[in-house]
């Protein structure tokens, strides 16, 4: 063995040791909406729910179902929950157990029916599992909500008697003059629902900044975008600062990243969902560099309205 090869080997120990020596984790994370109407579905009527208490059981080795982790949820109503080793989290299960007083008062007296962990990535020894959307509830369902009515069939249906053939049928009554009732008022109309995609340019002049309505420029990458991109970017980072950057694939993610959850949350036809802008940032920050061009490329062409959409702000009063 010459010195090359005793350079390569002495090599691959070192890297096989370091590998052996990490201790792996387990992070399960998801994502709590205020169910308004009360239909048991993320609708665009349900929004992100702040200060809602999930906890996670598993089955013991007796079957018995006994709680292993438990966390808040944020302003955008996501929560995280880290475990170390790699645990088997097959029969597992999260759900809504409670809120604090600011849920209460908006939609925190009941919760649906609890979510299985989702495996969505896995390298060396770390696991990465999503929840589906869990959802808590009003008492009652918002005034705004649509309702259905259906037809309920008699209870004793009764075939009518065929009369005789020799008979002549009596006369058709006229039916009574029915009121003509007032037109009915126009429908509100919501921002929201309308098509709309604007530039990071256009998000950072000041006659929009009323339209940092779900997030605020000064809260941390970390926060929002999860532990991934707090190790990328660092801690003290801020959107804002975020929006700046420019030159690099990694800061153009970073700034068109943002901007795209923004418009997610700006418009509901916007093409990704803002849980769908959080997962693709995190899988092309645990990826290459060109898949990092490729998502901040996508993110771009989406922020741009991919020359059908235009940007919907008027300056604000």
């Amino acid at each position: 063995m010459d010195w090359s090869q005793k350079l390569y080997f002495t090599a691959f120990l070192i890297v096989a040791a370091a590998i052996r020596g990490i201790h792996g984790y387990t992070m399960v994370s998801g994502t709590v909406f205020c169910d308004q109407c009360k239909d048991g579905q993320i609708s665009l009527f349900d929004y992100p729910l702040n200060g809602i208490n999930v906890a996670m059981a598993c089955p013991d080795n007796n079957g018995q179902m006994t709680t292993w982790g438990e966390d808040t949820t944020n302003w955008l109503g996501n929560f995280a929950m880290k475990f170390d080793g790699n645990p088997d989290l097959s029969g597992c299960v999260a759900q809504v157990t409670s809120s604090n007083e600011q849920g209460k008062r908006g939609c925190g007296t009941g919760g649906g029916p609890g979510k299985s962990p989702r495996l969505i990535f896995r390298m060396f020894d770390m696991n990465m599992y999503t929840i589906d959307p869990l959802i808590s509830q009003p008492s009652d369902p918002m005034s705004f909500c649509p309702k259905f009515s259906y037809p309920q069939p008699h209870p004793n249906p009764v075939s009518p008697a065929t009369p005789p053939s020799t008979l002549p049928y009596p006369p058709t009554p006229s039916l009574p003059h029915l009121p003509s009732w007032p037109p009915l008022p126009p429908m509100p109309h919501f921002p929201y629902l309308d098509a709309s995609a604007c530039s990071h340019q256009s998000w950072m002049m000041p006659e929009y900044r009323c339209y940092w309505k779900v997030i605020n420029p000064d809260l941390k990458v970390g926060v929002v975008f999860g532990l991934i991109a707090a190790r990328k970017y660092g801690s003290d980072i801020t959107l804002w600062e975020g929006m700046q950057g420019r030159g690099e694939p990694y800061k153009t993610l970073l700034r068109e990243g943002t901007t795209a959850l923004l418009n997610s949350y700006n418009s509901v036809q916007f093409p990704y969902h803002p849980l769908s802008v959080i997962q693709h940032m995190n899988w092309a920050l645990m990826g290459s560099t060109q898949q990092v061009m490729h998502t901040a490329l996508n993110f771009l062409r989406a922020n741009s309205g991919n020359g059908r959409t235009t940007c919907k702000f008027n300056p604000c009063k």
